[in-house]
This record gives structure tokens, sequence and C-alpha cells, in this order.
């Protein structure tokens, strides 16, 4: 007989584990399926998030950065460091701990919370009296039924036409994680996040990168000051990013990867580099769901289609994260996550797409919410700019990192927060409070009154907030 459950997840990633958790919390009964092994064939609950995506990359992030602080800025400080040397393999052996230490994080929070996990492949197979049967497929085969299902399945990097992933010469993020080797010339094809952040990780430690990027503008989705300041920060690095490129024929060989591209001039360019990371975007996992079996409906690039409080079109079946609509984001699956959880139990769970904030981990580090200016500008909104650079900043300057600005937008009639835009360090931690200004409808008056210690970053976003009534103190 199967084992019979309030909800089902299928799917362990940042989405899926935290919808799990909630939904215990709520006094359900719940079971969560996921099917990541890690290398010494341990279940490996996390999804790309912890395996191969947000926490090993931030890891190598910070590894990197060491590295390039000890042999390249340590003097400033009167620190000198002779003999100094790069241990890959323990870089990567740290890295893969790091992973690990997540891995087993949420299983015990599984336990904690008394989530039933099932190690396997979950799929949908027909509608039942008591609601859904869900197969697992695994060492030990499972036959489960819920009551409702929270498809959580994740995604998966997108290659180019023609030219798989073999993780040794042509790389995904996965393999971008665990090149054996620094490599003397590097290709990346994307300036996108992973790009940006895979492509700082390999230059710190000693590789040339070059970053083809299509379209004609850097980070084009940013606040074009932000992005001019990011793109001139990186350059100036050893980043080699050109944009508006067109690629052509990529081949392998033993000697390594050859690209044949277009540049933006339109004239015809060729780049042959140890390594190819291709970072072109994602693809929703919903093969081997069992869409096709049940109904479950799929739009046109394989998203399950659900409305605004994530409902597909089967009754009590939900879906959540980078498998459905809206920005493919660890910490949106979990607000989905959470918002699903509560909803089954009756309660009202909420996400305002409108203040899900953006980071991307390089150095400087980039952090949004809210709109840009330009399109302020194209919805033809009367809006007040107001920023402050960090290198009017105390704490800035003794960390010696003084690169980049708060910029902050607001409606030039309520003074309502309708954008905060941060370059430089830190930026990842001093966006939660924009998020949270944003959240209440607060005023960028809101911020210029609220008492920030000095000294520290945070005092940016506050000169910032007074420059929006032109009367910053330190400027």
């Amino acid at each position: 007989m199967a084992k019979q459950f309030d909800v089902i997840v299928i799917g362990a990633g940042p989405g899926g584990y935290i919808a799990a958790i909630r939904a215990a919390q709520l006094g359900l009964a719940v079971a969560c399926v996921d099917a990541w092994t890690s290398p010494a064939g341990k279940p490996a609950p996390g999804g790309t998030c912890t395996n191969v995506g947000c926490i090993p990359s931030k890891a190598l992030l910070q590894s990197s950065e060491h590295y390039e602080q000890v042999n390249h800025h340590f003097a400033d400080h009167g620190i000198t460091a002779k003999g100094v040397s790069l241990d890959l393999a323990k870089l990567i052996g740290r890295k893969d701990t790091v992973v690990k230490q997540n891995n087993d994080g949420i299983l015990f929070l599984f336990k904690k919370n008394k989530v039933s996990f099932f190690h396997g492949t979950g799929s949908l197979a027909a509608k039942t009296d008591f609601g859904w049967s869900v197969k697992v497929s695994g060492k030990t085969d499972e036959d489960l039924e819920g009551r409702h299902v929270i498809v959580a399945t994740g995604s998966s990097a997108r290659a180019l036409p023609g030219v798989p992933f073999d993780e040794e010469l042509v790389l995904s993020n996965d393999g971008a994680l665990r090149i054996p080797s620094v490599p003397k010339k590097l290709g990346i094809i994307g300036a996108g996040v992973i790009g940006l952040e895979m492509g700082s990780v390999w230059r710190r430690l000693g590789a040339e990168v070059t970053i083809l990027e299509a379209m004609p503008d850097f980070l084009g989705a940013v606040d074009r000051d932000v992005a001019k300041e990011a793109q001139k920060a990186l350059v100036k690095q050893g980043l080699d990013i050109q944009t508006g490129v067109r690629i052509g024929e990529v081949k392998t060989s033993a000697k390594g990867v050859n690209v044949q591209y277009t540049d933006a001039a339109g004239a015809e360019q060729k780049l042959s580099v140890n390594q190819l990371i291709v970072s072109i975007g994602r693809v929703p996992n919903t093969q081997g769901l069992g869409a096709d079996v049940v109904g479950l409906k799929l739009d046109e690039r394989g998203f399950v289609v659900v409305d605004e409080d994530c409902r597909s079109n089967l009754t009590n079946v939900w879906a959540v994260g980078d498998v459905v609509r809206g920005p493919m984001l660890a910490h949106k699956a979990e607000e989905e996550g959470v918002a699903v959880a509560e909803r089954i139990a009756g309660q009202h769970g909420h996400v305002n797409f409108d203040t899900i904030p953006w980071v991307i981990y390089t150095s400087p580090e980039v952090a949004w919410v809210g709109k840009t200016e330009q399109a302020l500008k194209a919805e033809g909104r009367d809006y007040k700019a107001g920023s402050f650079p960090f290198m009017a900043n105390g704490r800035a300057r003794a960390l010696g990192d003084t690169t980049g600005f708060v910029k902050i937008l607001a409606d030039a009639k309520t003074d309502e927060v309708l954008g905060v835009h941060i370059v430089g360090p830190m930026a990842s931690e001093l966006i939660a409070e924009a998020v949270t200004i944003m959240e209440f409808r607060g005023a960028a008056e809101d911020i210029a009154r609220i008492c920030h210690a000095h000294p520290t970053l945070s005092e940016a976003v506050k000169e910032a907030a007074l420059a929006v009534d032109k009367r910053t103190l330190n400027l």
C-alpha cells in the first residue's frame, strides 16, 4: 500500500526543502523526494543552489578573493607575504566540504521537522481517490500518495545548440566549479551572474579570461550607472568583456576550444581557449516529471503553467521556483515555497515580486531591488534620484575598498522608494535595508532619518537617501 501524506514535495532545492519544512511546521504530514547524489553516493538535498550553484560558487569566490588579497593588496596594509602558492585541490576540497555541510544541514532539518525524505526521482503517476500518486525511482522504489503535490524540480544549464556540455572542455556551472587546474586561457559565453562570478574566480587564480556577451549593453537589466561602474571595475581587474557579439562555430579539440564569433563592429574574430564556460541561461527540469501522464500543463518553454498563487491546472498540484515563471533566484523559490505551504494550510501566503533583490557576487558586488532609472524614464514616472560614493564613506576607506556607490530612486511627489541600486563592498548585505523599506512602502526620508551606526558601509545608504533631498552630510 502506498505511503500517504498531506503534502509531497518533488525536489529539495531552496523552494522544495523550505516548502516541506514550512508545511511540517504547520502540522501537515510531509514527504520530500529528491534525486541529487553526492560523489560518495549519499543523498545531497539542496538542489542546484547548494550543489553546483549559489553555495559552492560563493565558497570559491571567497577563497579566490583571499588569494587576490594576499598577492596584490596585503602590501597596502604593511603586510609582506612571501612564498605564496596555490593548492587548487585543497581550495576545491574546501568548496566540497561547504557543500556537504549544507547537504547534511538540510537532512538534519528534515529530521528535526519530521519530514519524510525519499532519495530518488519523483514523478506524477495518477490521480487517486486520496489525491495524487507519486512514484519514486531510486535504489529503493517507493509508491507515495499525497493530498497535495508541490513541484520544485528546479532548472539546468542551457547548452549552445549543437555544443553539448562535456564538463571537461565545454562547461556548465557544474564543470566551472571543478576545473582541475587553472587554465591559461578561459572563455565564457554570457556576461550574466554565473559568467561574471566564475570569470572572477578563475581570473583571480591566474587565468586569462575573455567573456563574450550577445547583448549590446553590459548587464542590460541593471541600472545603467551601476552597470557602467561595475564594467569599469571588472575590466580594470583584467576581465576582457566583449558585448554585442554573435557566436558562430564552436569546435573542440585535444588542444582546447575554438570559438568563431562576430564582434560588435561586424568583424569576424576567433577565440582559442583551454576551456569554455557556457552561461546563457537555464531551462526548467520538467522532463521525467510525468506531466504528460497526468495532464500537467507546461508552456512552450517547458515551464509549469501556474497562476499568481503557484497553482497549476491540476487540483492541489502546485509548482514553485525555477520551474515556474519569474526570476530564477533561490530566495524567490524559498518565498514561493513558504507561501504555498501556508496556502495549503489555509493561510494567506504572499510573495511580492517587486521587492525581490538581485545580487552579483563579484568584486565590487552588485545588488539592486525595484525599478531602474531607465525603467522609470520609460514609464514616464516623475522621480528623484540621490547617490553617494563609497569613496566618501569612512568604513570603506578603512577597508581599502572604495569602488562604487549607492543610488536611491524615489517618487517625486510621495518620496516612496522605487528602487535602490548598489555597486560596491558588501552590496549583497546592504540591499536588505532597501528591501525592508520598500516592502513597507517607506520613503527616502525614512532611511535618511534612521540612525545608522558609525563607521559602517550602511551609512552610504543613509547618505544616498539624504542626497534624494540634496542634503548629504559627508559629500
